[in-house]
């Protein structure tokens, strides 16, 4: 892949963008390539956790409009229904949790994908913007969705209807992101890494169940607790768990 770099350490699939040359602003190909990386971390029952990155100056100055305006005038696909979308609007849906790292320009798809995904950590000096307001168009990769949903809904118009960026401690505020810290990528990474070391049946069923709440409601959520329970409880992890527990040690995970 020529835009997106991957590296698999233990049991976290570390997702790097690698268009620097051009504050990592998203081609329709820098697309389908985040989408592969996402369906490997999906496929790969070794992996438990990813991590989305930047080493540049800036995580992402957001899409090249140009190119990606051209593919969608096209008819093209945006994600195929065979991989999975990191924006989670179509194609197949993801299980395994997500921790992203930002610094720099954090701008339009890349606030997206913050809302898309679980934990975001910010560097100092962070500019966030959804601006597609100032283009004449709106957010098409679930900020109007998502945005109120996470933030609250006078924050999420706040920004959305006025195209302002904001800072990492307003983003820390109104809660898109979870922690401001001087060196994003280790903050990050430590808790990619932490997540990997817990059950990983437990942890998808924890994303299953919240998400389930979001998209179905109360009611639904709440029928399901028992249900995802049962399944957990004979898991061989579960009784690790519980063994590990009586001897005092760190439980040792395998996934099954």
């Amino acid at each position: 892949m020529d835009y997106i770099k991957t590296e698999i350490r233990k049991h976290v699939l570390l997702i790097e963008l690698n268009r620097n040359e051009k504050m990592n602003a998203f081609t329709f190909q820098m697309l389908q390539e985040l989408a592969q990386a996402f369906t490997l971390l999906e496929e790969n029952s070794e992996l438990r956790c990813g991590f989305l990155f930047s080493k540049g100056k800036h995580f992402s100055a957001g899409l090249d409009l140009v190119d990606v305006a051209v593919n969608i005038e096209r008819g093209a696909a945006l994600i195929g229904d065979d991989t999975v979308d990191p924006l989670q609007l179509m194609g197949r849906k993801r299980t395994k949790p997500v921790v992203m790292a930002v610094q720099g320009h954090a701008l339009t798809i890349a606030v997206e994908l913050i809302l898309a995904n679980d934990i975001c950590i910010a560097g100092r000096d962070t500019k966030f913007g959804q601006i597609e307001i100032k283009r004449g168009i709106f957010p098409f990769g679930g900020a109007t969705i998502r945005f109120a949903q996470r933030c609250g809904w006078g924050n999420a118009m706040r920004y959305l209807l006025t195209g302002d960026s904001f800072d990492e401690n307003e983003a820390l505020r109104i809660g898109l992101v979870q922690e401001v810290s001087d060196k994003p990528y280790e903050a990050g990474l430590k808790i990619a890494n932490t997540i990997a070391e817990q059950a990983p049946l437990g942890v998808q069923a924890t994303l299953i169940s919240a998400r389930k709440t979001f998209e179905q409601g109360y009611e639904a959520a709440k029928e399901d607790l028992l249900p995802q329970l049962h399944k957990l409880m004979s898991s061989r992890d579960a009784k690790e768990g519980v063994n590990s527990f009586v001897e005092r040690r760190t439980a040792k995970f395998t996934g099954s």
